[in-house]
């Protein structure tokens, strides 16, 4: 079957059919630190290019062999990358190469990689491995004279061969390459972290301990500070911002000052390479000495060590391995002679390329500014710190809301906004059971202590409902004016965008509801207009790719099976879709891209001729609303039938699993950092509207959602956003992720149109640097 073009696209969007791979080679190898996800990005790189009709190759054991040439080229096919996905670390093979740093070393690659007339080289690594690429790239044309020269290829080879492209993809868990704000396998890496911290802190509760743990980060403090983060930990260090002096005294007292509040646990985030304002290591056994020496706690330390490196990718380095992948290969495709080494990047939910040296060349000005102990030029050329900028005014009395199905993250978000509230000096209020709970007045107030662990804790500690406030709003009003709530923040889902929306309607006849107001999205199903991602969705993805890969497993050994599965998500199709692309299957049904009896013989054909070759898995995803006759035990049945002799099925309908347990680090993170940014617009909108002793907003600005548009966490106004909602279907009208489509399809073997218009050209690394008036702080 063919892939739905999104219809907004114009007719001068060209196809990747125009960048034909034919005639061409390309080679694909991982290199320096295994990263999980590693083997998603290679996956992609191969079906990719197979797709495009380019010979793919895998270069075995890294740049070692390149160098050693032989049975380390070989040649990839399609089933080559099956049941890859889910693999951690890299399945190739990666090693530290000394020989490819000599002359003679990269001369001898130059020699294996011209026999294949492979002249495409996707990089998988580092930003040493990179910068070796890139060194080849520049050596080329110089290599090539020396091979004809020694007559080991002639005047022909040199011809065909003479210009090697590079397209690179950084595979690294510390996240310390800037330019991309996230690398493969970081992600996965929070995920092992994050398991560890919540298994601690139940011991840690029982006994009345405090834990130091060590995490990795040489150089970059990224696990260590988002970590802690997504842990709620009582202190950090990271090398990026050693603490002041006198640093020692502010600890311990931070800590009893916790254990006063009740707290029976510590939890300190010490990154392998944290030192102080001079330079000196701050090492785990030193933290706990000194917690013992001054404090007298009972405390552990526990060094997480390569356990960070390993196990099965998560679902967001999945799909970003799967996105870069074909980037990559696109990018190899649209090169010219001219085209610089690039690098495939994350920006905001962009796939980007940059020019890799000049990352490169900016990742290791950080290290430099370091050595010369400048932490705040450090902290600028991460890009990823978080600056926060402070308003000091009066109290305003501030209320917090979930709204509702819970989603996983709701807790993160509520204990950041409440604990940002206060540190800017707001009195901040909880109402229990979203809109239906505020009419009752189930309202109180929150304080510091109060949210305490939640950032770990799924679903909804506040409590969540469904109920709109159009039937109650005299009495929403009425507990508005008891409490005198000068702003809400409302984190929840498609109620809570209905919910808002209703208030902003009323405020001609309440001036209650004439105060600043904003969203933050809170749903598995990711189906709210203006926001890309939503608090939540990163869990449930994560939920429905873990119950994927044991669903696949636990058919292991047995005959050829097909399983049929059933996501949530309501008449949105993203978690199908996405969960699909992360999962590896062979085709998904969502409402938004409409299929009839056709497409699904054409579907069970083309899965049936895959399971006639060396595949044995097949995996069918079904969005719960995607239509109302071919329901799951039609698609079982029809799939059963007409596989019948080839594969046999089952179906798995995965219900509300996908909306529970403990939050992703992703989730926690997100949760985390747009709270803290709704605060603060909430701050300033305060401050601009509060005038002759009352605060009062009624302008469309003043009643936002703050979500993620390509790029950039942008706060917009509902009443704007209303031309972008089907409210039937509770969808945007427009929805980014139906660009995955083909690419899931392409990777399942279909072949179809791949719409490259608006693919990423070359781009320079952009730096925001912060105002003056920026306040960096960590969180």
């Amino acid at each position: 079957t063919t892939a739905l073009l999104l219809p907004s696209l114009p007719d001068t969007r060209k196809f990747v059919e125009n960048l034909s791979g034919a005639g061409k080679s390309i080679a694909v190898l991982t290199s320096g630190g295994d990263a999980q996800g590693m083997n998603g990005a290679v996956r992609a790189v191969v079906r990719m290019g197979i797709y495009v009709g380019a010979k793919v190759y895998f270069i075995h054991e890294g740049y070692q062999g390149m160098v050693d040439g032989g049975d380390n080229i070989k040649e990839a096919t399609w089933e080559s990358v099956s049941s890859m996905l889910q693999v951690g670390g890299t399945v190739i093979g990666s090693a530290r190469c000394k020989e490819f740093r000599t002359h003679e070393g990269r001369l001898k690659a130059a020699h294996n990689l011209v026999q294949r007339g492979i002249t495409n080289l996707c990089v998988i690594g580092g930003d040493g491995s990179l910068t070796g690429a890139n060194l080849f790239k520049e050596e080329w044309s110089g290599l090539l004279n020396e091979l004809l020269e020694q007559g080991l290829i002639d005047e022909e080879a040199v011809r065909r061969n003479s210009v090697l492209h590079i397209v690179g993809m950084v595979g690294s868990i510390d996240n310390d390459f800037c330019g991309t704000d996230m690398t493969i396998g970081t992600d996965s890496a929070l995920h092992r972290i994050i398991e560890v911290v919540d298994a601690i802190m139940t011991t840690a509760q029982s006994h009345q301990r405090t834990f130091v743990l060590e995490v990795m980060g040489r150089h970059c403090g990224y696990l260590a500070l988002v970590s802690a983060l997504a842990c709620g930990a009582d202190w950090v260090f990271f090398p990026e911002m050693p603490p002041e002096d006198g640093w020692e005294d502010n600890m311990c007292q931070k800590l009893s000052e916790n254990r006063s509040r009740g707290s029976r646990l510590n939890i300190i985030i010490v990154a392998e390479g944290a030192i102080d304002s001079q330079g000196q290591h701050i090492s785990s056994d030193f933290v706990k000495n000194l917690v013992v020496g001054r404090l007298g706690l009972d405390t552990r330390v526990t060094i997480l060590g390569h356990v960070q490196r390993g196990g099965t990718p998560s679902a967001f380095d999945r799909i970003l391995a799967s996105r870069m992948g074909v980037e990559a290969v696109v990018a190899l495709l649209e090169a010219s002679a001219d085209t610089p080494a690039c690098v495939v990047s994350l920006v905001g939910n962009e796939a980007v390329r940059l020019p890799l040296m000049e990352c490169v060349q900016i990742t290791q000005e950080v290290q430099k500014a370091m050595d010369e102990k400048n932490f705040d030029e450090a902290v600028r050329l991460r890009g990823r710190l978080i600056h926060v900028c402070f308003y000091l005014q009066s109290s305003f009395n501030v209320a917090v809301l979930n709204v509702g199905a819970p989603a996983a993250g709701m807790n993160a978000a509520v204990r950041s906004a409440v604990r940002v509230g206060i540190t800017e000096g707001h009195k901040m209020f909880a109402v229990n059971d979203g809109f239906e709970g505020f009419h009752k007045g189930q309202i109180k107030e929150i304080k510091w202590g109060d949210v305490g662990g939640w950032t770990g804790q799924g679903g909804s500690l506040l409590g969540t409902k469904r109920t709109l406030p159009g039937k109650h709003l005299d009495k929403i009003a009425e507990q508005m004016r008891i409490h005198n709530i000068n702003a809400l923040l409302v984190i929840g889902g498609f109620e809570a965008y209905m919910g808002l929306l209703e208030l902003s309607s009323a405020r001609d006849k309440y001036s209650e509801f004439c105060v600043p107001m904003v969203m933050i999205p809170a749903t598995v199903s990711n189906n709210i207009p203006g926001s890309d991602l939503s608090i939540g969705s990163d869990t449930a993805l994560n939920a429905i790719t873990d119950t994927c890969d044991r669903i696949k497993q636990s058919a292991s050994g047995t005959k050829r099976r097909v399983f049929i599965i059933e996501t949530m998500g309501g008449y949105c199709g993203y978690l199908a879709t996405v969960g699909g692309l992360a999962a590896g299957a062979d085709a998904v049904y969502i409402f938004e891209e409409p299929f009839d009896i056709r497409d699904l013989q054409t579907n069970v054909e083309h899965l049936t001729h895959k399971m006639k070759t060396s595949i044995q898995r097949g995996l069918v995803l079904r969005n719960e609303n995607c239509n109302e006759n071919f329901t799951t035990d039609f698609i079982y049945q029809l799939y059963s039938e007409e596989g019948r002799g080839v594969f046999d099925c089952r179906k798995n309908i995965l219900g509300h699993m996908q909306q529970g347990g403990a939050p992703s680090p992703f989730d926690r993170n997100f949760g985390t950092k747009v709270a803290a940014k709704a605060i603060q617009w909430i701050t300033r909108m305060l401050k601009e509207s509060y005038k002759g002793g009352i605060v009062f907003a009624n302008s469309e600005e003043s009643v936002c959602l703050l979500g993620m548009r390509r790029r950039a966490m942008v706060f917009q106004p509902l009443a704007q956003l209303q031309g972008e909602t089907d409210f039937v279907h509770r969808i945007p009208k427009d929805q980014w992720w139906l660009k995955l489509r083909p690419v899931m399809k392409i990777l399942a073997k279909y072949k179809i149109d791949y719409d490259v218009s608006e693919s990423g050209q070359l781009e320079h690394v952009t730096q925001v640097r912060p105002k003056e008036s920026d306040f960096s702080a960590c969180i």
